[in-house]
């Protein structure tokens, strides 16, 4: 490259999008969201923003300040397709590349019918089979271009002339479907041919119509699949021709004789073809049709099986050695009439076939529901491939069973699959461990952003809420997640009930919000997982600088914490009212009388018979019962002092003010109920210590001493935390801000249960629900894949690294480099592609020289505190530091 052409491009904005993602076509909303990153020359936040709308002969020109913005003309129509680029309102600046995207239908535009198979004399309630509807055109003429429009109630594959179309999986993807229904968008133009041409739709029952969580519930959004698509062809002569579902369409049974998205799927390739009767053109209940904006769920990666073992004769026991969400494709069927049965599981047993018995589910008083996730499938003797798209598994290992020929294990490939997310974050370091543990954190976080944040691939496969509030911090550290919990947030506030709680999952196809009898019902609303209304939005403008997820989820937000306020007036802990009839003044703070889940998941203690003393289920009742208003206390502390700082940043002083005095009361109330005179809490917990110094409830005078009282219970357990769900992912952080690395240290590289490293060494490939997921006598316990204690790895990089926002910071415009000295690590490197652009830091400590260098992007600040103690501030560019490390060990 030339002097002059890198002049250019270093004076050029980049990485231009709409509406925060794209498939094959960006396709968006009629008034989608522009953004882009600066140019590396950039110095000032005002740009100028271009765009043409293609065939209309108008150039549209709008100043913008700051790095996004919502569309800033009047909006598009449907099928628009735009042109647009961006430029710095400084001298020496250039337009951006052209970038392009193009308007899906408009909800009032679609004029196809809703279509549903004809399903007459099918059992509704047995495992249901995909149906395949099928339609027909001619092209009128020769075909420029071509777009398919389609949804579905229920998981649709399209192919035209038996090709697929598109590569979305598992549309139109987990939603809540009362509410939101999204469409998809893709280009088939090269698969239409002169003469008559033929689509055919695979329906299955998906997320719509399928059996959801551990017990295999129903799913209550509707009893009837159906799908509505559009297929415009824009002619060469200037014309466009629309081809439609409507009453011309067919109906029939596909060769899947069982298409369920948790047990899984069953194609019978000889079965004969059922007879066509016409499809159903039914008045669908719908929401209006609206355009996702999160990446789609693709195969993003294909892995061969690494070993094979044969436990018994025809079967055969396939290893892909890595725990992932996704199915297995096979190319080689066998001889026509072949059964090839796969089983799928995340551990071995010890005889080395393949076990599921710790992902069963039992209630008290019934019978356990068996994890079982299978398909089969039928050879026809053909070269067909089987790929089961209707269904989806969490495993790594598969069990082949086929008794009448041969298996070859090279014809199985793991087809991962999950969201489409654009990484941007990395760590790595000269500590194999720390690298390993960050890996299969990462891991664990994909296999369940399966369109959703769900808490694991296999046994409940729910997008908990509280499961996503503790990642989410460290989700942002790794992928753009920005439009993936967007639309996440959307399913949050449409399960919302009517009296403002949050449900525990969404989408929540139990629709508990109509189901208030639920026993479940009494369960929803805790702190810590309805709070995410709250947190998760912060957390998201905090990363990206958006306004907009404040905005989109005020309302959601403001009604949750009325409902906290109401109930932590009105309602007190039984042990209360036995010590005290008469309420103190102070208790209308507390939020102690309603249902917590807790911490959840704490190390479970080992009783003298040397079995596992677990209270949820050896007395149920009790820990219902227990007053967890320690913990549902401390967040209502949080979200509310956190709506004060929401309710500012969006203009909303008075609302401000009254949220920022309801926060001061509520810790005082804190303070008073759970907080001793010397700085210990009346819970006395290491997640109370841990929860408290993170959330500023300890008073300055006293944080020391909580924070010494924390190490103390560190040390009582042989140096082992006692955390759980909620509060494992500040444990770190909080002893090394209280100066007391070593302590967090001696945790992070603990080697014996429970521990981060006890996973390792038992060859976890992600991370465990409980932290005895495989225990010493290698059996296995609970799910294997659940991220939320993986939030450690967010610690690796704000910390180890060194990298993190400064305080106060929004969008990365300020930062903080300050490594944090680790006996176990001579070098550190990572990254962070934040608003502004990509920020770089890499450190060794080598033979008494501790070196540092950073990339700092445009529009960025960056203070430098190395281990000496010595600090640098810096702006863009790259820097380098060095100094003798006579201070590491502080």
């Amino acid at each position: 490259m030339t002097q002059e052409l890198l002049e250019q491009a270093q004076a050029t904005p980049y990485a231009l999008r709409a509406d925060d993602h794209a498939d094959e076509l960006t396709v968006t909303s009629a008034a989608p969201h522009l953004a882009w990153k600066p140019a590396a020359s950039c110095t000032s936040t005002s740009f100028e923003v271009e765009a043409r709308v293609v065939g209309d002969g108008l150039v549209r020109r709008s100043r913008i300040e700051g790095l996004h913005a919502p569309w800033p003309w009047a909006p598009l129509r449907s099928r628009d397709r735009v042109q647009w680029r961006v430029r710095g309102l400084t001298p020496q600046t250039f337009w951006s590349e052209w970038a392009a995207f193009e308007v899906g239908l408009r909800d009032s535009d679609w004029t196809a019918s809703w279509i549903s198979p004809n399903e007459d004399g099918q059992d509704r309630t047995a495992p249901r089979p995909a149906y395949l509807l099928s339609g027909s055109f001619v092209p009128e003429g020769d075909v420029r271009s071509a777009r398919l429009y389609s949804t579905a109630l229920g998981v649709y594959t399209v192919t035209i002339n038996t090709e697929r179309v598109g590569a979305i999986e598992l549309a139109p993807g987990s939603t809540s479907y009362d509410r939101t229904l999204y469409a998809q968008a893709a280009d088939p133009t090269r698969t239409i041919v002169p003469g008559r041409n033929t689509i055919d739709v695979e329906l299955s029952d998906g997320w719509y119509r399928g059996r959801v969580g551990a017990f295999r519930t129903p799913a209550e959004w509707g009893t009837a699949t159906a799908f509505r698509g559009e297929l415009h062809l824009d002619l060469v002569d200037g014309r466009t021709q629309v081809v439609r579902t409507d009453a011309s369409w067919t109906s029939t049974l596909t060769t899947i004789r069982r298409a369920s998205l948790m047990d899984g799927q069953s194609t019978d390739l000889t079965a004969p073809r059922h007879h066509l009767t016409r499809a159903a053109v039914t008045h669908v209940d719908a929401p209006p049709i609206t355009w996702s904006p999160a990446p789609p769920v693709r195969v993003v990666q294909s892995r061969p099986a690494i070993t094979t073992t044969r436990p018994k004769p025809g079967v055969w026991v396939l290893d892909f050695g890595q725990n992932a969400s996704g199915w297995v494709k096979l190319t080689d069927l066998g001889p026509a009439g072949t059964r090839t049965t796969i089983d799928f599981g995340e551990h071995l047993a010890s005889d080395g076939d393949l076990t599921t018995a710790h992902l069963d589910s039992e209630r008290p008083g019934q019978p356990p529901k068996q994890f079982v996730q299978r398909d089969e499938v039928v050879s026809d003797g053909t070269t067909a491939v089987f790929e089961p798209r209707h269904t989806i598994h969490g495993f790594r290992y598969a069990r082949v069973t086929r008794s009448s020929a041969a298996f070859d294990p090279a014809s199985a490939t793991m087809q991962v699959v999950h969201t489409d997310l654009n990484r941007t974050g990395s760590f790595a370091s000269s500590n194999t461990d720390l690298n390993r543990l960050h890996q299969i954190a990462d891991w664990s976080f994909r296999s369940n952003a399966v369109d959703v944040p769900t808490d694991c691939p296999t046994r409940e496969r729910l997008a908990w809420t509280g499961d996503y509030q503790v990642f989410a911090p460290t989700a942002t550290r790794l992928y753009d997640v920005l439009g993936f919990t967007r639309k996440w947030l959307q399913s949050v506030r449409d399960d919302q009930l009517e009296d403002g709680r949050i449900a525990n999952f969404s989408p929540d196809g139990r629709r508990i919000k109509h189901h208030l009898d639920d026993q479940f019902a009494m369960m929803t609303g805790s702190s810590g997982w309805g709070d995410a209304i709250v947190a998760v939005p912060w957390e998201l403008y905090q990363s990206y600088g958006d306004v907009r997820v404040l905005a989109e989820n005020w309302d959601a937000a403001t009604r949750w914490i009325s409902w906290v306020t109401d109930k932590a007036a009105t309602t007190r802990h039984h042990t209360r009212e036995q010590a005290s009839p008469e309420p103190e003044p102070f208790e209308q703070y507390l939020w102690d009388g309603t249902f917590h889940w807790g911490e959840w998941t704490e190390p479970q203690q080992v009783g003298k018979d040397g079995t596992r003393i677990n209270p949820i289920t050896d007395n149920p009742m009790a820990w219902f019962m227990a007053d967890k208003g320690e913990t549902g206390t401390a967040y209502f502390h949080r979200s509310v002092s956190t709506m004060a700082c929401i309710a500012e940043v969006l203009g909303k002083l008075e609302d401000a003010r009254r949220y920022a005095d309801l926060a001061d009361r509520i810790l005082a109330a804190w303070r008073q109920a759970y907080l001793r005179p010397d700085g210990t809490t009346v819970t006395d917990t290491q997640a109370a210590y841990v929860r408290a110094l993170s959330f500023g409830l300890i008073p300055d005078g006293l944080r020391s001493t909580a924070a010494d009282r924390l190490v103390a219970l560190i040390r009582e357990a042989g140096n082992h935390l006692g955390t759980g769900f909620l509060s494992t992912g500040d444990l770190l952080p909080v002893l090394t801000e209280h100066g007391r690395s070593d302590v967090a240290h001696a945790l992070l590289f603990q080697r014996t249960e429970p521990s981060w490293m006890t996973m390792i060494d038992r060859g976890a490939t992600t991370i465990w629900e409980d932290w005895h997921g495989v225990d010493e006598n290698g059996d296995a316990h609970a799910s294997l894949n659940h991220y939320s204690k993986g939030a450690v790895i967010r610690y690796l990089h704000t910390h180890v690294l060194g990298l993190r926002q400064a305080p106060g910071s929004v969008g990365w415009r300020r930062i903080l480099i300050a490594p944090t000295f680790v006996p176990e690590v001579s070098h550190a490197s990572g990254h962070h592609d934040g608003p502004q652009g990509r920020i770089d830091v890499a450190w060794t400590s080598n033979a008494g020289v501790f070196t540092l260098e950073t990339s700092i992007p445009p529009l960025t600040t960056a203070q430098v505190i190395l281990p000496d103690g010595t600090e640098h501030a810096v702006g863009p560019g790259t820097h380098h530091f060095a100094t003798a490390p006579s201070a590491l060990a502080r």
